[in-house]
């Protein structure tokens, strides 16, 4: 089955097509000769390194490499400098314990050079306190620590990290990721457009939607300081390529998966959602968007289990004036475990969720649907769809025994298997409450 100029009319219309044609898996790519070759087998079904919407030889449709220099020097600038405060709070204030980190530094120096990566990199960890990011990073040495192509990216929460200009600048800079709460907002959850450039970020890039790219619909950044907006100045999107993306329909943030330079980021997430300090150590269940990760991005990533202790000392929920200030000479401990098998733990899950989209795509294509499907970009059916729901659910399952593994491995004592229920956490505060003082004797807060 080919497409043809009727599917893509705005395409054809301004002459941006070129020879249209639909993979192996029944996807629609756009053949551009400065681009790698699409995967047919893409798990996900998925244009796999862009769109590939067409090109007619302007300069200015070329996909973006990376961005601006002085976007560029901005991040270094405040990646490396918070990496520094937290490698002198670690080294000259705390009494540090660091185990796999030789490990964990050879699969960093593997991936310095971005063209010859394969594979993004997903790290997943417990979450103790408010400094766990960026604290935990303080380990790295300073050559990485102001090298942003070999630091995370993370999710951050939209009201507390991005409720003004200055703040979403900082944050932005810093490869932190607009992230809605669904507490705190309708457009949280496990389908929100940031989810979708974990995915990307992770997999290859760039990626495109052709209706979405030359859509004028798309918003317009506000220059008020109150406004969350922010957007690289010295950069501007093109006809073909945005670099800006919305989490709710309004705002605009930079789109990082737009960019060549980001193909197989490394992506940083704590699943527990919120912080959570308990006197043993136990982790409360993890959510969902970890298994997203897992089961779209292509190919499936390194998965490196991360597990911290001592950080809930620097920064206790129980803390008392001054609350802002880290409290120094606390034993910190970041443990880096080894690289998950992802076949053999994941394989099955993908092979599975393979196998849903494509049941998927023939049904839409049997009712006469659009079956072009985009990375991280879910059908009603694939969202929804008892069986994907299933995979989630068990993805995210293994996942978070991959880092009690990690936990028991130190020593700790044994948790108890309800723990990684969500049934488990659902009456959980002493009156009902969503964070402080739990009856486990636990405090959490909702960050």
């Amino acid at each position: 089955m080919r497409s043809h100029p009727g599917q893509y009319p705005k395409l054809w219309a301004t002459g941006l097509t070129n020879n249209p044609v639909t993979g192996a898996n029944g996807f629609y790519t756009f053949r551009l000769p400065f681009l790698r070759k699409i995967d047919d087998d893409c798990s996900f079904g998925c244009m796999r390194s862009s769109a590939e919407a067409g090109y007619h030889a302007m300069s200015s449709l070329t996909p973006p490499s990376q961005p601006s220099l002085p976007w560029r020097i901005g991040s270094s600038v405040t990646i490396g400098a918070v990496g520094a405060f937290c490698r002198t709070f670690l080294y000259g204030l705390s009494d540090p314990e660091v185990v796999g980190l030789d490990r964990f530094l050879k699969v960093l120096e593997e991936r310095r050079d971005v063209g010859a990566r394969t594979r993004g990199l997903l790290t997943v960890s417990n979450h103790l306190s408010v400094m766990d990011d960026p604290l935990m990073w303080g380990v790295l040495p300073y050559n990485i620590l102001f090298n942003p192509s070999l630091q995370r990216w993370s999710l951050g929460s939209y009201d507390i990290c991005f409720k003004n200009k200055a703040l979403s600048t900082f944050f932005a800079l810093g490869q932190t990721l607009p992230t809605h709460r669904t507490a705190h907002s309708e457009h949280g959850g496990l389908f929100q457009p940031t989810i979708t450039q974990a995915i990307r970020l992770l997999s290859s890039q760039p990626f495109l939607t052709p209706e979405q790219a030359l859509s004028s619909q798309r918003p317009k950044p506000s220059v008020s300081p109150k406004s969350p907006d922010v957007v690289d100045p010295f950069s501007s999107n093109s006809l073909v390529y945005p670099i800006t993306y919305s989490t709710n329909g309004t705002d605009v943030f930079p789109a990082p998966s737009a960019y060549e330079s980001r193909k197989h980021s490394w992506v940083h997430i704590f699943p527990e959602g919120r912080i959570h300090q308990h006197p043993a150590l136990a982790m409360r269940y993890f959510k969902w968007g970890v298994s997203r990760m897992i089961l779209e991005s292509e190919p499936l990533p390194d998965i490196i289990p991360i597990f911290i202790d001592g950080t809930q000392n620097v920064m206790h929920e129980s803390r008392t004036f001054p609350r802002f200030i880290p409290r120094t000479g606390k034993k910190i401990k970041v443990v880096f475990g080894d690289s998950v098998d992802g076949e053999k733990v994941f394989g099955d899950l993908r092979r599975r969720w393979r196998a849903l989209v494509e049941m998927q795509r023939e049904a839409l294509k049997k009712k006469g649907q659009d079956t072009t499907m985009e990375m991280g970009v879910l059908t009603e059916g694939l969202k929804y769809n008892p069986e994907a729901v299933a995979l989630r659910l068990e993805a995210t399952q293994r996942m978070r025994n991959e880092v009690v593994k990690l936990r028991n491995s130190l020593g700790y004592d044994e948790e108890d298997p309800k723990n990684g229920l969500v049934e488990t956490w659902i009456e959980e505060g002493k009156s009902g409450a969503r964070e402080g003082h739990m009856k486990d004797d636990s405090w959490t807060k909702d960050t």
